[in-house]
């Protein structure tokens, strides 16, 4: 019977998994948050952009430690289960949920705005409506056609952003008052406001954690996921930073911004008149629906891995389907999910997932000291400089961000985790045994799921 059990196909090699986190992060996010991050770093948005890649960074290098030695899909909440204790992985897992099961959300109000902006007489939730659909079908239909999807939608993204770097520097050549050093090192710059942007913009990189949750669908993912994690916060990182300096240098004065909101039309408008500024609402469409695609993807994928190991009802979470060899009903109920877009607005779906992502960002890099310190014994002077000095930064910088929350987002995360806390007294029969464990063995976990059949 393990012969036919269905299983996930390892098909993705190192540039599937690239794109695929690139996608997720959604490289011209930078432009819809733009006005709001350069108002509160007080005009020096490329400076903001430089310490949150150098935070992410840190914390990326812990996810790839970590996805060295646990190639199971997962993520944060394989990485803490088996780091930290099952039950400490399952509320980590639990409240990572809220990062991953929500963020598709944002992704189709965005589509919703913009697009009733430019239809007016078409409803927003039409338009939320039918691309739930067609993201949902594709996300079934396997994690081949999904990578093949993320290729079209990231070249898109990058010929757009290609096209205003060069119509941007076009417009700089001949200038006599540039001042290339100006975003980073300019008058008004402080501390506090630079760091309060720098906090809202690590939203922007989560595809690099996505990418550890293909781990069991890579061909090679000791060697592959860890180098993707790395080159795509790199490579968002870079593209951030080159989207936030030309911005700057072309409309230095924050202050005269039609509205923060959307600032980046203004910017456009000043290179490329109306008719860049409607490629960029083209062009944030096309990120939007690839981060669902991928953001769909990936919660699915988390789903399946709690669900195969009983922390959630393996009859539902922890099957595949035997037609597309998919988490089929996963991604079923995250489209259900994600229907919430039609009632909720921006903010507040941005209150459950910044809640859940710095709670897995940090679980991570705590997760590399225990495991490799503390259980290894790895103690060496270089061993605490990899696995002591550098994910320890990596933590303080998660647990800072964390704290600097709004009160709603611990209101939110804070209800979250009593239902999970309920949830895992339920799988450990009030406290008195351990939730199951993560199956790693493909052999044991196919005998284990064909002798349930």
């Amino acid at each position: 019977m393990s012969e036919t059990t269905p299983k996930l196909a390892r098909v993705l090699k190192l540039p599937h998994l690239v794109l695929f986190g690139l996608a997720y992060l959604v490289p011209t996010t930078i432009l819809t948050v733009y006005g709001v991050a350069t108002a509160m770093s007080n005009g020096h948005l490329p400076t903001a952009v430089l310490v949150a890649m150098v935070a992410m960074l840190f914390t990326a290098y812990s996810y790839g430690r970590l996805s060295r030695v646990y190639t199971s899909t997962g993520s944060a909440y394989v990485y803490a289960q088996r780091s930290l204790g099952p039950r400490t992985g399952f509320m980590v897992g639990w409240t990572m949920m809220l990062d991953y099961l929500f963020l598709p959300l944002i992704n189709y109000i965005t589509i919703g705005l913009y697009l009733n902006a430019q239809f007016p007489a078409v409803p927003d939730w039409v338009w939320i409506v039918g691309f739930l659909v067609v993201i949902t079908a594709l996300n079934v239909r396997g994690i081949a056609l999904v990578a093949k999807a993320n290729t079209v939608i990231v070249g898109a993204q990058v010929a757009f952003l290609l096209l205003f770097f060069a119509m941007s520097a076009r417009h700089l050549v001949g200038m006599t008052d540039i001042h290339p050093l100006a975003p980073f090192v300019g008058s008004g710059l402080e501390l506090l406001p630079v760091l309060s942007a720098a906090a809202i913009l690590t939203e922007s990189f989560l595809g690099f954690d996505a990418v550890t949750t293909l781990s069991e669908e890579a061909e090679n993912p000791r060697r592959d996921v860890p180098r993707a994690i790395i080159l795509v916060t790199l490579c968002g990182g870079l593209i951030f930073l080159a989207a936030s300096w030309f911005g700057h240098m072309v409309f230095p004065d924050h202050t005269r911004f039609t509205d923060v909101d959307s600032a980046a039309l203004d910017i456009m408008r000043a290179v490329g008149g109306d008719v860049l500024a409607a490629l960029l609402t083209t062009a944030l469409i096309i990120g939007s629906f690839g981060s669902a695609l991928s953001s769909q993807a990936s919660v699915s994928r988390v789903l399946y891995a709690m669900g195969r190991d009983g922390s959630l009802p393996r009859g539902v979470f922890g099957r595949l389907s035997k037609r597309y060899n998919t988490p089929a009903a996963n991604i079923l109920l995250v489209g259900g999910v994600a229907v919430g877009a039609i009632f909720l607005d921006i903010e507040t779906v941005a209150s459950f997932i910044s809640f859940g992502a710095l709670v897995a960002f940090a679980a991570v890099n705590l997760s590399v000291i225990i495991h490799f310190v503390v259980r290894e014994r790895m103690r060496t002077g270089a061993d605490l400089l990899k696995y002591g000095l550098v994910p320890g930064i990596g933590l303080s910088l998660t647990v800072y961000l964390w704290t600097n929350l709004s009160g709603l987002a611990f209101v939110i995360g804070g209800v979250w985790a009593a239902v999970g806390l309920v949830q895992l007294a339920y799988v450990t029969r009030g406290f008195r045994q351990e939730p199951p464990r993560m199956t790693f063995d493909d052999r044991l976990l196919e005998e284990r799921t064909a002798s349930e059949v």
